[in-house]
């Protein structure tokens, strides 16, 4: 079942064209990522589907309704830019934000208690939000998101300004939402993290959905053509290599994607030339690999960020 439903999207700005007759669905009970480089689309594309700008063409419905005020109601929504008031005290805004979504004080404060506590932070109850760091802030921000229990998440860059094991806790919750029914958008530029999280993906560049469907799927159908290598020794057999493109290499290890009709044994052996092979696997591609196979590396705009 679809929640939201977005149809021949499109919003211009003056001469240039931000989203280009974008369509997909966001199924209900589960993670949908929005993918690409900065400048692809994505926040235009979420700030419509939240009510915030208007499309110049297409469609977007929310449970069956045409977006509006009332849809916004249903969401709860993380902006890029984050919006907390700044000589506000975190118990405080988050109460009032909390009441401006429909809860009641008490419910608030409940619910409050429970994820200030979640994510270590119970101690900045009484902390303006201009005392906390961006990582701290970048919680506070998540719960305000979270906290009236809403059935439509959209997060727009969520892991941005968190450290691994913060990341790591935001990945569980946003998960945990999912097994919980809710339904989830979130964009990003890091493709690791949509690998670890996402059920549906789709893929945006120059203001357009270049593909989109089941991750798995979507993997599937690239077939195994990347061959992950360790090795010790002369690493040279790697130049000599024909059909070939070398994704990531180092002193003992490379990510090799096969272009061609080439036989993967065919590099086995010339690395076992040169070298003392550790590790040889056959892999299905990286999103990242995927991306690039896709629009071609010459159209990625932004490419040193999308593989940071």
């Amino acid at each position: 079942m679809s929640t939201i439903i977005v149809k021949h999207l499109s919003k211009h700005f003056g001469k240039t064209k931000a989203v280009q007759n974008v369509t997909f669905n966001v199924e209900k009970g589960r993670i949908t990522g929005l993918l690409g480089p900065n400048g692809a689309g994505k926040t235009t594309t979420i700030r419509m589907i939240n009510y915030i700008i208007p499309q110049d063409e297409g469609t977007i419905t929310i449970n069956g309704l045409p977006v509006s005020a009332k849809t916004q109601k249903m969401i709860g929504y993380m902006p890029e830019e984050r919006g907390l008031y700044k000589k506000m005290k975190v118990g405080e805004q988050l109460i009032y934000l909390s009441q401006l979504k429909g809860m009641s004080k008490n419910k608030a404060k409940e619910q409050i208690k429970y994820w200030l506590n979640r994510f270590g932070a119970f101690d900045w109850h009484s902390k303006t939000v201009g005392e906390l760091s961006k990582g701290m802030s970048q919680k506070i921000q998540f719960i305000a998101t979270i906290v009236h229990d809403p059935d439509i998440y959209i997060f727009d860059e969520p892991f941005s300004g968190l450290d691994p094991i913060n990341s790591e806790l935001l990945k569980q919750i946003i998960i945990e939402l999912r097994e919980n029914g809710k339904t989830v958008l979130f964009s990003t530029h890091r493709m690791e993290q949509v690998e670890q999280m996402c059920d549906d993906i789709c893929l945006f560049n120059n203001g357009k959905m270049v593909l989109e469907g089941n991750l798995r799927q979507v993997k599937k159908d690239f077939g195994k053509n990347t061959v992950l290598i360790e090795f010790e020794g002369d690493s040279r057999f790697l130049d000599e290599l024909e059909d070939v493109r070398i994704n990531n290499r180092s002193t003992n290890f490379a990510e090799i994607r096969i272009l061609g009709d080439l036989n993967p044994q065919h590099i086995l052996k010339k690395a076992m030339d040169y070298a003392e092979v550790h590790k040889f696997q056959l892999v299905e591609p990286s999103l990242n690999e995927i991306f690039i196979s896709t629009v071609g590396e010459d159209n990625i705009k932004n490419k040193e960020e999308l593989l940071a």
